[in-house]
């Protein structure tokens, strides 16, 4: 993991600390231009019998790629998904641990592309993908209070 913990929350699906259904993934970055999250997704999300569901491998994808935006301290700079392009390349076990990351291309003004993958315990590139992201919406960013989603990095 990269030394940079991000803040996460109580109810968000993804990252949702007390979310009972929810993944609860956490993120660390490196400071630079690299995301990370380690998990094994239990067998309560398999779209196949022992298979993760390809919609919550797409969805662990947007969290974590979107989070480049946050790479430096910015916890408060949300940026959101336009575009999500994903390529299943293997399946993805249930209980298995993965390494999930999202990767800076380029994030200039509120405009900014990166790319994911989901790697396996061998190494192997499951699933990648690739994001274009735009700067949240100044309304819902008026919205934003971070201590009412509990928004916070735990130690």
């Amino acid at each position: 993991m990269h030394p940079i913990k991000q803040p996460t929350s109580d109810m968000c699906f993804v990252c949702g600390r007390d979310n009972p259904v929810g993944l609860k993934m956490t993120f660390s970055d490196n400071g630079k231009d690299e995301v990370v999250s380690t998990i094994s997704i239990p067998e309560q999300y398999n779209g196949y019998p022992g298979i993760v569901h390809g919609g919550v491998l797409t969805t662990m994808l947007d969290e974590t790629v979107a989070r480049v935006s946050m790479i430096g301290g910015e916890h408060h700079h949300f940026m959101m998904s336009v575009k999500l392009e994903v390529k299943f390349r293997h399946s993805v076990p249930v209980e298995v641990p993965l390494i999930v990351k999202g990767t800076v291309i380029k994030l200039r003004g509120r405009l900014g592309k990166a790319r994911g993958e989901i790697i396996l315990p061998d190494g192997t590139v499951a699933v990648e993908a690739e994001m274009v992201l735009a700067d949240m919406p100044a309304e819902l960013r008026e919205q934003f209070d971070p201590e009412t989603l509990g928004w916070r990095v735990e130690d």
